[in-house]
């Protein structure tokens, strides 16, 4: 009985010592597994080296950042004409519809000349018998003096004649005077372009009744555009005549336009208190439609200033910064903003960067304080972006 029990103890103690050894591997494989996690996760949390191109930094300068009064208003054209009825008839015809190009001395309006050139007519007819008459009186005179020469017939049948002369005379210059002006009205049935431009509105139809001064048809001249813009009149001192003007109108999305101070209205608006200012254009470059709504700033005032571009900048909440290159890593560089020159849609910063100073042009949002950075001076990358890899893991 006892040696049974001890073989049973023996077996026992043989099991468990296969166990404990099928265990260790187990153990030690764990072991490594942890290891090797712990390993990679410390190389993920290393950035990789940023490869960056020339054409991804810029050199922060000193730039000219002009200033002065903002100006408003909108686009008008210098030439247009409001083309009025001058006589009273009925529209016949409108041959030009609003946007179309009309050149000097085209027809635009035809009225009816019914009675105009009955008008006309008559007189032409006056002036017929006047002239007839004219001449009967220069017959009847030039006989009388030749009677008067020889003695038979007195003075006072001399100046009878002369008087009847001088009467058709005066008729026949009153009859060329109301044929002179039935033609003209006749020519005013006619409206036609005063100069080449475009047909902006048109007021009337054919059938409508014109009455002298009814509105009928407008033309402008978009060669002629302007800006005729208003300032405050408390920063009217600073505005003179050939000062540079940018501006953005509205409809030309992201395109800013150049001009100069043409003329400074010497009297203020009594209600709004501003002061017209005309803006001529600086190029070629003129909006075809008038009445837009412009905004803009006179250069009034010209300094020198840090600026960076616009696409240089990051936006966090209140702060403003960029990423400065500086020991051939990425660092953090928290700005003090200033004025934008609408001219070139750079950022004036007053602190936070020096002369010479590098950032990066369009920064990523991968980027991590302390980046290394590598220029790569002979390849052509489109972009500063940063690699997959350098941001695995954070």
């Amino acid at each position: 009985m006892l040696r049974k029990t001890l073989l049973a103890l023996a077996v026992a103690s043989a099991l468990v010592a296969c166990g404990k050894s099928d265990k260790a591997p187990e153990a030690g494989k764990a072991s490594a597994s942890a290891t090797a996690d712990a390993k990679g996760k410390g190389d993920d949390k290393k950035l990789a080296t940023l490869q960056v191109a020339s054409e991804d930094l810029v050199t922060v300068e000193s730039n000219a950042l002009s200033s002065g009064p903002v100006v408003t208003g909108s686009i008008q054209p210098e030439r247009k004409a409001d083309l009025r009825a001058e006589v009273g008839a009925v529209v016949m015809q409108v041959l030009k519809e609003n946007g179309e190009a009309v050149k000097k001395g085209d027809l635009l309006v035809r009225l009816d000349d019914t009675s105009l050139r009955d008008a006309l007519n008559s007189a032409q007819e006056a002036v017929r018998a006047s002239t007839q008459s004219m001449d009967q009186a220069e017959r009847v005179l030039a006989r009388q003096k030749t009677l008067k020469a020889s003695g038979m017939v007195s003075s006072q049948v001399l100046e009878d004649a002369e008087v009847r002369r001088n009467n058709a005379q005066s008729d026949l210059s009153a009859a060329k005077a109301r044929l002179v002006a039935a033609n003209q009205q006749l020519t005013r049935t006619l409206v036609r372009a005063p100069f080449d431009g475009i047909v902006s509105e048109r007021k009337v139809s054919a059938g409508d009744t014109a009455q002298i001064g009814k509105e009928l048809v407008k033309v402008v001249d978009p060669a002629s555009m302007r800006f005729e813009g208003r300032v405050s009149a408390d920063s009217v001192g600073v505005v003179k005549a050939g000062q540079g003007v940018v501006f953005a109108i509205n409809g030309y999305p992201g395109q800013n336009f150049l001009g100069k101070v043409k003329r400074v209205d010497p009297a203020a608006n009594p209600v709004t208190r501003q002061v017209e200012v005309l803006v001529d254009f600086a190029d070629r470059n003129l909006p075809r439609v008038a009445g837009l709504f412009a905004e803009g700033r006179i250069e009034a005032e010209t300094t020198s200033a840090l600026m960076v571009p616009e696409s240089a900048l990051v936006k966090q909440g209140d702060t403003t910064y960029v990423w400065k290159i500086k020991d051939k890593a990425l660092a953090k560089a928290t700005l003090q903003m200033g004025a934008r020159d609408a001219r070139s849609g750079n950022w004036q910063v007053q602190t936070g960067l020096s002369k010479g100073d590098i950032v990066m042009r369009t920064p990523a949002s991968g980027f991590r304080d302390g980046q290394k950075v590598d220029l790569q001076m002979n390849k052509a990358v489109a972009s500063a972006s940063v690699p997959a890899d350098a941001v695995k893991g954070n």
